[in-house]
């Protein structure tokens, strides 16, 4: 599917641009996020992505982790652009498992323009699908079903959200940076339950299990979001054992320094618990990529307000190599959190930038 996608894009690439130049929709500050509307996608933005991650127990094995990713991207190319095969969105997306017995993640991606049969998102709700890949959200219910149909990897899960969407910054505009329009629109939907099935692994050594656990979904959309002087983020979303959710990110320039920097923690309730300072970020442990060369801080200590959270990984191999759909390296892994020796709660850390400087 990936094969043929990427072979139905390459000849609209070559294609002559129209002279009308393509406008982005801003982000802005005073846009009330809404919903169902706004589960959906936002195709006048340049860049939006629909995040699933989370921890799952397995039925006589260890937990592990799993990440389903879509990414929407408006291209270049003009909606008055007169050719049917003229890519003007396209739709990525990631798959994977973390199973800590094979050391490092089992992981698929795929990417093809939007139009062709199978190939799919809504603006009025989530409903992304790239063949048998799809993340679908039932309206009556309000669960989500994910299901990917890969060569080393199969999940179909469900997943049931506790209450209401959480805005993320103010009212759901979250800055990026020092300008204005370095933001983005952002919510969250932690502590998700969800069951299901996964498998893993090719022929005799494939395996599969009954699965259940708990999940984070970030859905977030923007034009611009990165500072020209920003080399990448390190993100991260635990669902905490006392049914709270911590989110917090920097935004790391490329001489070292931190550009911007936001934390987000609410109780058991959702209700967001005032932060006095920015969190600090103290990497513990580094592990350096045999693929793309990178060095990632795999283990961090994360101080926000009286508490010092330890982040340990899973596995310290959960590198994703998107070459050859968003692009580059990242590292996208499953972590525990400890707060005094003391389990606090799971989730996962996102590395960005340090194979080579992010590029949105």
């Amino acid at each position: 599917m990936r094969r043929r996608a990427l072979l139905q894009a390459v000849p609209a690439l070559l294609l002559p641009r129209v002279a009308s130049a393509v406008t982005y929709d801003p982000v802005d500050r005073g846009r009330a996020v809404t919903f169902p509307r706004d589960h959906g996608a936002h195709p006048g933005f340049r860049t939006e992505w629909w995040y699933l991650t989370g921890w799952l127990e397995r039925d006589g094995a260890a937990p592990c982790g799993f990440q389903v990713t879509f990414f929407r991207s408006r291209t270049g190319h003009a909606d008055a652009n007169p050719s049917r095969f003229a890519p003007k969105q396209l739709l990525f997306a990631h798959a994977a498992l973390a199973l800590p017995e094979n050391g490092r993640l089992i992981h698929e991606d795929r990417s093809a323009r939007v139009g062709p049969a199978g190939v799919r998102f809504s603006e009025t709700d989530t409903a992304l699908a790239i063949g048998d890949w799809s993340c679908l959200r039932d309206a009556g219910s309000g669960r989500y079903a994910a299901r990917i149909a890969g060569r080393e990897l199969d999940l179909a899960v469900e997943i049931a959200p506790p209450g209401p969407p959480v805005l993320q910054g103010e009212g759901g505009f979250s800055q990026k940076g020092p300008r204005p329009e370095q933001a983005s629109h952002y919510y969250s939907r932690p502590q998700l339950a969800v069951r299901g099935r996964i498998a893993g692994g090719r022929g005799a050594a494939r395996r599969a299990w009954s699965v259940r656990g708990r999940a984070w979904l970030d859905h977030e959309w923007s034009s611009t979001l990165l500072d020209e002087r920003a080399a990448g983020w390190d993100w991260i979303g635990i669902n905490l054992d006392d049914g709270g959710s911590l989110m917090a990110f920097r935004i790391r320039a490329r001489d070292g320094g931190v550009l911007w920097s936001h934390v987000a923690r609410r109780d058991a309730q959702g209700r967001p618990r005032a932060e006095s300072a920015p969190a600090q970020w103290t990497p513990t442990r580094w592990w350096t990529s045999p693929r793309s060369q990178a060095r990632y801080p795999v283990g961090f200590e994360v101080t926000v307000g009286a508490d010092r959270l330890t982040l340990e990984p899973l596995m310290d191999d959960q590198e994703i190599d998107a070459r050859a759909s968003t692009g580059g390296f990242y590292w996208e892994g499953a972590v525990a959190a400890r707060v005094g020796g003391q389990p606090a709660g799971r989730g996962y850390l996102e590395l960005t930038g340090y194979a080579a400087p992010m590029r949105l």
